[in-house]
């Protein structure tokens, strides 16, 4: 809608480590092979942080320079940036608070986002939300996760599927009719039983013996969660479309959650919306957590054209789950 408000992305950067773990690599670390993972997930390699020192909120600082440097905007000028992420450097304090000394942005605050999978899409409905009531101008958003530092390597269902990244956009007001439109966003608590990380909070907190029993990892029930994500991403953009009167065919690009291949295909099959119109890069990065969204649109970026109708769209644990409806700025 012309001379409304809404926060639209105006850049977007992405970073990810040097160091690949291949299919290949991981078949001399535990019983699988390149065959299994490939047809089961659609990974061929994914990025390690392997940097000495270095954490979630250094993955962040390398995107949000980057992305910085490509919209000529000064650390000064932040407002605010928001983390979405579940493996913060530490418990306390947040990342977003860590990212901000780091680059520099002086005039900036900020918070985490826990919200798994989901944590980029929770975190870009919320940074919109600051900027179309006109509260701040210059809002950036961050999804990154370094999954490696919570996957248990001698589990051959999940060490396959993760990787580290970082990604980060920038939201900025505009009154053209691009930007964030609308947004559907769920969860379900219930959901907290097929995936989760049992020990290290306030229930299970750390000891020997949860170390001992490891349980400081990542855990998931994958064909529980297999059902519920394509259900839930297929069913926020049936409302989404609804709610803003379009069909499938009114949509340029769906920007989906790089979890699994076959979620990925299942997604698109029950929107009737062709593959080709998909953004994938998760042979290259695996499953990135609250990375993969930003991860696809840095990729994706010079393929967008000012004006295309864009889905981001994304199922993580909890449950939580949504989609974002946007219009891309330029």
């Amino acid at each position: 809608m012309p001379n409304k408000i809404h926060a639209a992305i105006t850049g977007v950067h992405g970073w990810v480590p040097e160091d690949r773990l291949t299919n290949f690599d991981l078949e001399k670390m535990v019983d699988t092979n390149d065959e299994w993972i490939t047809s089961r997930t659609g990974i061929r390699e994914r990025r390690i942080l392997k940097t000495p020192g270095w954490a979630t909120s250094d993955m962040c600082t390398e995107a949000v320079k980057g992305l910085l440097e490509k919209t000529g905007t000064k650390p000064g000028e932040i407002d605010m940036l928001i983390v979405g992420t579940i493996t913060g450097d530490m418990v306390f304090p947040d990342t977003a608070n860590t990212v901000c000394d780091k680059i520099g942005a002086k005039n900036a605050f900020g918070y985490d986002i826990n919200a798994a999978c989901s944590g980029f899409l929770y975190a870009l409905a919320t940074g919109a939300q600051f900027v179309q009531t006109e509260t701040y101008s210059k809002v950036v958003v961050v999804g990154a996760d370094m999954m490696s530092s919570i996957i248990d390597y001698t589990d051959r269902n999940t060490c396959v599927i993760f990787g580290d990244g970082a990604a980060a956009v920038l939201l900025e007001p505009r009154k053209d009719g691009t930007g964030i439109t609308d947004f559907v966003l769920r969860g379900d608590g219930s959901g907290r039983e097929f995936l989760h990380m049992k020990a290290g909070g306030s229930l299970h907190p750390p000891s020997a013996e949860t170390v001992a029993a490891r349980e400081h990892y990542a855990w998931q029930d994958g064909k529980r969660v297999f059902v519920h994500a394509v259900r839930g991403m297929t069913s926020t953009v049936e409302s989404l479309l609804r709610r803003n009167k379009m069909t499938i065919e009114d949509v340029n690009w769906i920007v989906p959650h790089q979890a699994n291949m076959r979620i990925i295909t299942s997604v698109a099959e029950h929107l009737e919306f062709p593959m080709e119109r998909v953004t994938i890069n998760i042979s290259k990065y695996g499953n990135t957590t609250a990375a993969t969204l930003p991860l696809c649109l840095w990729e994706y970026e010079d393929r967008f054209k000012k004006g295309d109708n864009i889905i981001l769209t994304a199922f993580g644990g909890g449950f939580t789950w949504g989609s974002i409806y946007l219009v891309w700025a330029y």
